[in-house]
């Protein structure tokens, strides 16, 4: 290390580029308002908007999804036009107006252009801030894989928090007062990122002088700021109209598909070829486990508001807050995975990718399988809550063994000249798993017919339209029956076909 590396490293905190600790906070407070909104959304779908469960369904499988899409338009604006910096900004501003906006219940269409504000935040946000990260450490440093551990502890700190706090405020004090309480959290996270500047130490600034180009009287610094209004209404458009995103999931799909296919064939050497295969077959399979275990904002959301007893010590603990426990468990658990691995590794037994993988979705489908016997074995309508703390434990686990294992995947297996392209293909197949999520949890609703029938009896014994039902309860039970047992089916499919993907990886794990 040169004499200017340690200076520099001097003035660190913690051993990290101060710098490090600003993107660390931003990005924590724009998981807590992500979090703390969808947390509530579902729910503030079918109580105070009071759409059916199934257009509710549809709704967050629409937004949820164009989340994971958003990203992809604000990476390229910010690699070709912005930098980091910047698109953050803009991003952080976009979402601080998307969360306040949440906080008007009278008016539909804001609620709709809130929506598409965030989302398109998203986009801008959360691909530059990682971005930044790796831009604080030069090649070869050491610190940066710690960095980014600590920067990540930042995303789940921001989920535990939000669902407790903005689930409670929202279900207990008001909707506005959860939806609020994300925006003043995105709002903190604006103000530190922008007070932060001076630690980032020049980095992420826009990539040439070609963002003061004009075009037309315009700036194409401006040009991208308007294509992020553009990007707005679109989205504003798209989550009102919520078949045209599977529409248009699917026209993409079809594209990255055959891209990948006809670079595999025809521009790759043999090796680099089956590498990539493998990857291409590894996001295929995540796309499974993604649109079940997204169901978490979803169906799960409204079971555990209408179907389980959720009394603790005399309290009732409000439907949103079961959410942190993904988090919860990920901050305790996390680490001793990554122990577990690295003890496997040193024994020649640490399983595969595609083993990961496998264990992946065979735990998402046993964690439905183990809900539904908890469901089935009680005799009153309502499921105890132990039930719901075990699917949580048992997803977090295959989410363990499936996300952090398949970002690495990606990286270590893809030809790097085009590595960023199949990161794009790992992202696309989240957003796909989150549209699918809405259409499998839109099945959860039950018969029509039957809802109708339901509703009026409801109404004739004047009793809440949220009660929960035994044709409601058996709809869950037959849906995440299905859905357990395929996973189960895919996971154990895809440990058959490890041999001879371990020979397509030519030696990597």
């Amino acid at each position: 290390m040169n004499d200017s590396s340690i200076a520099k490293h001097s003035s660190d905190f913690l051993g990290h580029p101060k710098g490090l600790f600003i993107c660390f906070a931003t990005e924590m407070w724009e998981r807590f308002s992500y979090y703390g909104m969808r947390a509530l959304l579902i729910l503030y779908l079918t109580k105070h908007w009071e759409f059916t469960d199934a257009a509710s369904y549809l709704i967050y499988g629409a937004y949820t999804s164009l989340v994971y899409i958003m990203p992809v338009f604000g990476g390229m604006l910010a690699d070709q036009i912005l930098g980091s910096k910047k698109a953050v900004t803009y991003g952080a501003i976009l979402l601080v107006f998307g969360h306040l906006g949440m906080t008007v219940e009278s008016n539909e269409q804001i609620f709709y252009l809130s929506l598409a504000l965030i989302v398109s935040g998203v986009g801008f946000l959360k691909p530059n801030i990682s971005t930044m990260v790796g831009a604080l450490y030069e090649e070869g440093d050491p610190r940066r894989d710690s960095g980014f551990t600590i920067f990540y502890m930042g995303i789940n700190i921001g989920a535990f928090t939000a669902t407790l706090l903005c689930g409670y405020l929202g279900e207990k004090v008001g909707w506005a007062y959860g939806f609020g309480a994300a925006g003043i959290g995105m709002l903190l996270g604006l103000i530190i990122f922008l007070w932060g500047q001076k630690y980032l130490e020049g980095l992420a600034e826009p990539p040439s002088e070609k963002y003061m180009t004009k075009v037309s009287g315009v700036s194409y610094e401006n040009w991208a700021y308007i294509s992020g209004v553009i990007m707005v209404l679109i989205t504003w458009f798209l989550v009102q109209n919520s078949q045209l995103v599977g529409q248009l999931l699917g026209g993409f799909g079809a594209i990255f598909i055959g891209a990948w296919l006809l670079y595999a064939l025809f521009k790759c050497a043999p090796e680099e070829r089956d590498r990539l295969i493998v990857v291409g077959i590894l996001i295929l399979f995540s796309l499974i486990f993604w649109a079940l275990f997204e169901q978490a904002g979803s169906s799960l959301n409204i079971l555990t508001d209408r179907g389980v007893d959720r009394v603790i010590f005399g309290w009732e603990v409000p439907a949103s807050m079961f959410q942190s426990l993904n988090a919860g468990f990920i901050f305790t658990i996390a680490p001793l995975f990554a122990l577990l691995w690295i003890a496997l590794a040193k024994r020649n037994m640490e399983p595969s990718t595609p083993i990961k993988f496998s264990i992946g979705i065979v735990l998402v489908g046993l964690g439905f399988l183990v809900l539904v016997y908890g469901m089935q074995s009680s005799e009153a309508l309502q499921t105890g809550v132990i039930w719901i703390v075990l699917i949580y434990f048992l997803h977090t686990l295959g989410e363990l063994c499936l996300s952090p294992v398949g970002l690495s995947s990606v990286t270590k297996l893809s030809p790097q000249r085009i590595v960023g392209f199949m990161m794009g293909m790992w992202f696309f197949a989240s957003a796909a798993g989150n549209y699918v999520a809405g259409l499998i949890a839109k099945g959860t609703a039950g018969d029509p017919v039957m809802l109708i029938a339901e509703k009026i009896y409801l109404q004739v014994m004047f009793l809440s339209e949220d009660q929960f039902t035994i044709n409601q309860k058996n709809g869950f039970i037959d849906v995440y029956t299905d859905v357990g047992l395929i996973a189960i089916g895919f996971g154990i499919f895809l440990a058959v076909l490890t041999p001879v993907l371990k020979k397509l990886m030519h030696g990597a794990n």
